[in-house]
């Protein structure tokens, strides 16, 4: 029987999922996880996107046993690792057009929760636990973690997440809107899978164009007469598709729409 690898991609029915099979970030979990990224953002049939860890975590971040092998080498050799690795993870996240939904099982801190933050939809099992975890050994925070609490969350809050550093619970990372939803520990992976599946079989385009929608949005800065504009010929690129066309049609005859993703 062959080594299970670290981190997997698979697709069937327009669904790709991703699983990160080890929850700490040797460099080969890293290279594994950027490659199964990399195929789910290629993929030309996946409509979802479903990223999930194990039950016992999500992702905990690097393994300080690699970390503090490496460091005796150089420092500079171990910090390399943003831009080689983790940048390039956040990236082919970001590349993602389709919908994401993350499932995290268990403790999700550090680069971890900068990786599923970079998600669009996130299902938590009650156990699990988050932190940014940076500052405890003595760095900042990477894997666009900082960003992505400022527009979660806000100055303030971020700020006290990032230096005081101290793990929270899953009800907690839904009452500050970190997590979509958050369900029996059993319930986790099935959940998430639900989710995805329900985005699947979606508007596709409709969804790549909300996400991109939201993106201009947060970006901040652009003026609202340019965010109307990228609206309008989003709308009308979509008022175009088959989809649309159906979904139409079934609320006028009072039946469900079927979406075929074109």
């Amino acid at each position: 029987m062959s080594e299970q690898r670290a981190a997997e991609f698979s697709e069937s029915d327009g669904l790709a999922v991703v699983r990160l099979n080890r929850p700490a970030l040797t460099r080969e979990v890293k290279e594994e996880l950027l490659a199964a990224l990399r195929g789910a953002a290629a993929s030309t049939t996946a409509r979802a996107v479903l990223l999930l860890g194990s039950d016992k975590a999500f992702c905990v971040g690097q393994d300080l046993a690699e970390h503090a092998r490496t460091l005796q080498e150089g420092a500079g050799g171990a910090l390399n690792t943003v831009r080689e690795h983790y940048n390039p993870i956040v990236l082919a996240l970001e590349s993602i057009q389709v919908p994401v939904v993350v499932g995290i099982g268990g403790a999700c801190v550090g680069a971890g929760m900068g990786f599923a933050l970079a998600g669009d939809v996130r299902v938590a099992a009650r156990r699990a636990k988050f932190g940014t975890a940076f500052t405890g050994i003595g760095l900042a925070s990477d894997s666009g973690l900082a960003s992505r609490l400022v527009a979660s969350l806000g100055q303030a809050r971020a700020m006290e997440l990032m230096l005081l550093g101290t793990l929270f619970g899953a009800d907690r990372a839904l009452e500050l809107g970190l997590v979509t939803e958050v369900v029996d520990d059993d319930a986790w992976e099935k959940r998430a899978r639900e989710l995805a599946a329900t985005l699947a079989a979606g508007p596709t385009a409709a969804f790549v164009a909300a996400k991109r929608e939201v993106r201009s949005a947060a970006e901040g800065g652009r003026p609202l007469a340019e965010l109307l504009e990228e609206e309008a010929d989003l709308q009308q690129q979509l008022g175009e598709t088959a989809d649309h066309a159906g979904a139409v049609d079934a609320f006028v005859n009072k039946r469900p729409p079927t979406f075929t993703g074109r």
